[in-house]
């Protein structure tokens, strides 16, 4: 596991408040494999709220990733949803915990909101 997956994870539940709204409302566990080894991390997840910890358990969904693309992801650098759409990682199980959670990684870098792109093209109009 990398130094920065640690440091993501560690950053959840102060992030959720700002990042989860209402759908979220169960748990993920999110499985990263690295040349022979996985590690664990089950994410529960609620309204507003995120717990987090390094287990195995019962869980709504189950999302396998390998540590480099998840590394990836963290950085922007890949999007979720286009990895499983490309079998490049695996999802099953309740589908909007999954959607919820890769709303906790960044934008691809040099992105910008089309909302705020327009509104400031419609104060140059004015």
């Amino acid at each position: 596991m990398t130094e920065a997956a640690e440091r993501f994870f560690e950053a959840l539940p102060s992030r959720a408040p700002e990042v989860l709204g209402g759908l979220a409302d169960g748990t993920l566990q999110i499985d990263l494999g690295d040349d022979h080894r996985t590690e664990h991390w089950l994410v529960r997840m609620r309204p507003g709220s995120v717990r987090v910890s390094r287990e195995r358990g019962p869980a709504d969904a189950i999302w396998y990733s390998s540590a480099a693309l998840f590394d990836r992801l963290i950085t922007g650098e890949a999007q979720g949803v286009a990895a499983v759409l490309r079998n490049e990682s695996t999802f099953s199980g309740n589908v909007v915990l999954f959607l919820a959670f890769r709303r906790f990684f960044p934008d691809p870098p040099g992105t910008r909101d089309p909302r705020e792109t327009a509104r400031r093209a419609a104060g140059r109009l004015r």
